[in-house]
C-alpha cells in the first residue's frame, strides 16, 4: 500500500508546536479542509472529538493516531505532523507515552470498514520498525516526510530466529470491531515471528469471525490469548488450553511480553485433552466449517437459546401484572388503556408477541452467517409476524437469512475501496430485500396455513388425542434428559407457546420433575439395591426436579440405559398425558416448582393440584420400575 496516494506534501508538518491535544487536532483538520478533503471541518472535529471519547488514540513511543468516520470527509486522506516538543497530556495506552508524532486520519462514512482498517493496520505495522518511525520523526522539512512515507530499507540478512516449537493461539475482538481488533492481531504475530513461536490469531470483529481457528490448530496449541475488550465467541473451544487474558490494546505496546506469559503458562499449567465436542460448534471439516446438519441444530439451539431470556421476563412480567390485579382487585385499572398495569401487561405482552420471533430468527441467522445476518434476520422475523407465520415462519426466516448471507459473504467479499460499504450496507441491505421478499411473498401463505392448522389441531385436541400428545412429550423429555430428542421435545413447546398455545409447556414442566423425584424415591425406598455413590446421588437430584433440572438422572441412565430409560419414560408418558388431557397451560418457562402459580386453564389451585401430582404419580411409577429392573439385574448376575 503507497501511503502517499492518500496524503500530499501540504499535508505534512514537522517541527510543530503546540501545547494540547486539541490544539494539534484543529491543526491538522485546518490543513485537511484547506487540502479540499472535507465538506466541513466543523462537523468532522466533532467526529474525531467524538472517537476521542471512546478509547486512547496515543499508543506508545511517541506515537498517536487520532481519526474520524464522517459523511463530512470529501475522501479518504490522513494528514501528519512532528512536534518539537513532545506532549505528555494525550491519553495513551501507555500512560507514560510522549507524544512527538501524530497522524490524523479522516475517513468516509461508508469506508468505515474498508480503507479505515488496511490504513490503520498498514501504519501500525511500519510504525512498529523503529528506524522507520524515527526517519519520519527526523525529517527537517514537509518534502522530506512526504518522501520518508514510502520509503524502504534496502532488506538486510537478518538471521532468522529459532523456532521453540510452540503453537499459541490468539483472539482479538475490540467493541467497534474493526481498528484494534486487527491492530492487535498484527502485533501478536509479528512478536510472535520475533521469538520464533508460531501465532494464529483469530479475528472477532465487524465482519464476524475471520480466520477461525480449526479443530486442528485447537489440538496442536499449548495456551492461549484473549485480547479482547468484548466477550469471546464461542470461548468454550479454548477449554482445554491455559489462557492470558490482556485489553485488545495491550499487545499494541507489550506483544512479547504477553507471547512470553503464555508461554510460561503452557509449561506451569500444561493443557488438557481437547475433546471435540459438539457444543464447540466444530462438527465438521478440518477447517472448521460445520456439516448442514450441525449447522441446522446449532442455529435453531442458538435462536432458542436467546429467546429463553424473553419469555421468561415477557412471562414474569405478564404474571405480575395478572397477580397484582387479582390479589388487590384491580382488574378495572388492569384493562384501563395507558394506566401502569395497562401499561405493565403491554411490556409483558410485547417481550412475549412481538419480539420472540423476530429474535429467533436473527440470531438462528447469526449462528448461521455472523453478524451481517442479524439484520435480515430480524427482518425475517418481523416478516414472519406481519404474515401470521409465527414460530415456524421464523424458524425458517432465520435459516433463509443465514443462508443467503453466507452465500452473498461468499460471493460479494468486503475487500478493497468498497468494503466498508458492503459490509455495512450491502450485506444488511440487500439480505433484508431478498429474504423478507420471499418471507412475504413467496413462503407466506403456506406458512401461515400451516402454522394456523398446527395450532388449531393443537387447540382442538381432547380426549385420547390430548393423551397421545401428552405422552409423547413426556416419553422425549426422558429420555435422553437434556439430550438432543429432549430438546426436540423443548424445541415443540415453545413454538406452541409462541403461538398461543400452553398446554404443552405445562406438559413439559411437569415431566421435567419426574425423573429426579424417581430417582431420589428408588433409592431411599430401594435402598439395599443400589451402591453407596447412587444413594449419594439420589439425596440431590429431587433438589434439581424442583427447579425443573432432568440432568441429574444422567449418571443412572449411563450406568444401566436398557433399564432405567424405559423406567423413566413410562412414568413421564404417564404425567404428560394426564397434564394434556387436562387442558393445564404454563406461559413461562423454567420456572421450576414456582409454576404452581402461574398455571392456566383451570381455577389455581385445581390445576396446581393435577399439574404436581401428575408429576409425583409419574415419578411414583417410575420408581417402582427402576428398583424392580434394578433387583431383577441383581437377581440375575446372582445366578
Amino acid at each position: 500500500m503507497l501511503l502517499q496516494n492518500l496524503t500530499s506534501p501540504n499535508l505534512m508538518s514537522t517541527n510543530q508546536s503546540f501545547s494540547s491535544k486539541e490544539e494539534i487536532i484543529k491543526y491538522l483538520i485546518e490543513q485537511l479542509g484547506e487540502s479540499g478533503k472535507l465538506y466541513s471541518k466543523e462537523e468532522f472535529y466533532q467526529a474525531v472529538a467524538d472517537r476521542e471519547k471512546l478509547s486512547p488514540t496515543g499508543f506508545e513511543g511517541g506515537l498517536a493516531i487520532p481519526h474520524g468516520k464522517s459523511k463530512a470527509v470529501k475522501e479518504a486522506a490522513f494528514a501528519v505532523a512532528t512536534l518539537q516538543k513532545p506532549l505528555g497530556t494525550w491519553e495513551s495506552i501507555d500512560p507514560n507515552n510522549q507524544v512527538e508524532l501524530i497522524i490524523l486520519l479522516a475517513i468516509p462514512e461508508n469506508e468505515a470498514g474498508s480503507t479505515h482498517l488496511s490504513l490503520l493496520s498498514e501504519l501500525v505495522t511500519r510504525l512498529s520498525n523503529v528506524d522507520y518511525k524515527n526517519r519520519l520523526l527526523n525529517s527537517k522539512t514537509s518534502s522530506e516526510l512526504f518522501n520518508n512515507l514510502d520509503y524502504q530499507d534496502k532488506k538486510e540478512n537478518i538471521e532468522e530466529v529459532e523456532k521453540i516449537n510452540k503453537t499459541i493461539l490468539a483472539v482479538t475482538a475490540c467493541p467497534a470491531g474493526i481498528a484494534h481488533t486487527y491492530m492487535a492481531a498484527e502485533a501478536l504475530v509479528k512478536a510472535g515471528k520475533e521469538l520464533g513461536v508460531d501465532v494464529f490469531v483469530e479475528k472477532q470483529g465487524a465482519n464476524g469471525i475471520e480466520d477461525r481457528h480449526t479443530k486442528e490448530l485447537l489440538n496442536k496449541a499449548d495456551a492461549v490469548i484473549f485480547s479482547v475488550d468484548v466477550a469471546v465467541k464461542n470461548e468454550e473451544r479454548y477449554s482445554h488450553l491455559p489462557k492470558v487474558k490482556t485489553p485488545v490494546a495491550a499487545p499494541l505496546r507489550n506483544a512479547k511480553g504477553i507471547l512470553t506469559q503464555a508461554l510460561e503458562k503452557s509449561e506451569s499449567a500444561p493443557k488438557k485433552e481437547y475433546v471435540d465436542e459438539a457444543s464447540t460448534s466444530f462438527e465438521g471439516n478440518e477447517d472448521g466449517k460445520k456439516s448442514f446438519k450441525t449447522e441446522i441444530k446449532d442455529s435453531v439451539l442458538t435462536g432458542i437459546s436467546y429467546i429463553i431470556p424473553i419469555i421468561v421476563a415477557g412471562g414474569m412480567t405478564l404474571a405480575v401484572a395478572v397477580l397484582l390485579s387479582q390479589a388487590f382487585d384491580l382488574q378495572e385499572l388492569y384493562n384501563a388503556e395507558g394506566s401502569w398495569l395497562w401499561l405493565l401487561r403491554q411490556l409483558g405482552g410485547t417481550l412475549l408477541g412481538t419480539l420472540l420471533v423476530p429474535i429467533l430468527a436473527a440470531y438462528m441467522a447469526y449462528s448461521i452467517a455472523d453478524k451481517p445476518a442479524l439484520g435480515p434476520g430480524f427482518a425475517a422475523g418481523v416478516a414472519a409476524n406481519l404474515i401470521g407465520s409465527g414460530f415456524l415462519g421464523g424458524m425458517l426466516g432465520g435459516i433463509l437469512a443465514g443462508y443467503f448471507l453466507k452465500y452473498l459473504k461468499h460471493t460479494v467479499k468486503p475487500k478493497g475501496t468498497f468494503a466498508g460499504f458492503i459490509s455495512f450496507w450491502l450485506y444488511p441491505v440487500v439480505g433484508t430485500l431478498v429474504v423478507g421478499s420471499i418471507m412475504l411473498f413467496v413462503v407466506g401463505k403456506p406458512l401461515a396455513l400451516l402454522n394456523q392448522g398446527l395450532l388449531d389441531w393443537l387447540q382442538g385436541m381432547s380426549g385420547t388425542n390430548a393423551i397421545i400428545i401428552g405422552a409423547i412429550i413426556g416419553a422425549m423429555v426422558s429420555f435422553d434428559l437434556g439430550g438432543p430428542i429432549n430438546k426436540a421435545a423443548y424445541t415443540f413447546c415453545i413454538g406452541a407457546m409462541a403461538s398461543g398455545n400452553f398446554v404443552p409447556y405445562a406438559t413439559f414442566a411437569s415431566v421435567k420433575m419426574v425423573s429426579a423425584f424417581s430417582i431420589t424415591g428408588a433409592t431411599i425406598i430401594g435402598k439395599k439395591y443400589f451402591t453407596k455413590e447412587e444413594k449419594e446421588i439420589g439425596k440431590q437430584t429431587w433438589l434439581l426436579g424442583l427447579a425443573g433440572i432432568t440432568e441429574g438422572a444422567i449418571p443412572f441412565m449411563i450406568k444401566d440405559p436398557l433399564r432405567v430409560i424405559p423406567s423413566l419414560v413410562v412414568g413421564s408418558a404417564i404425567t404428560g398425558g394426564i397434564v394434556s388431557f387436562s387442558h393445564i397451560g404454563l406461559a413461562v418457562p423454567g420456572a421450576g416448582i414456582f409454576s404452581l402459580a402461574l398455571l392456566k386453564g383451570q381455577p389455581v389451585l385445581v390445576a396446581a393440584g393435577i399439574w404436581f401430582s401428575a408429576a409425583v404419580l409419574g415419578a411414583l411409577i417410575s420408581m417402582f420400575l427402576l428398583i424392580a429392573t434394578r433387583k431383577s439385574k441383581l437377581n440375575k448376575e446372582k445366578k
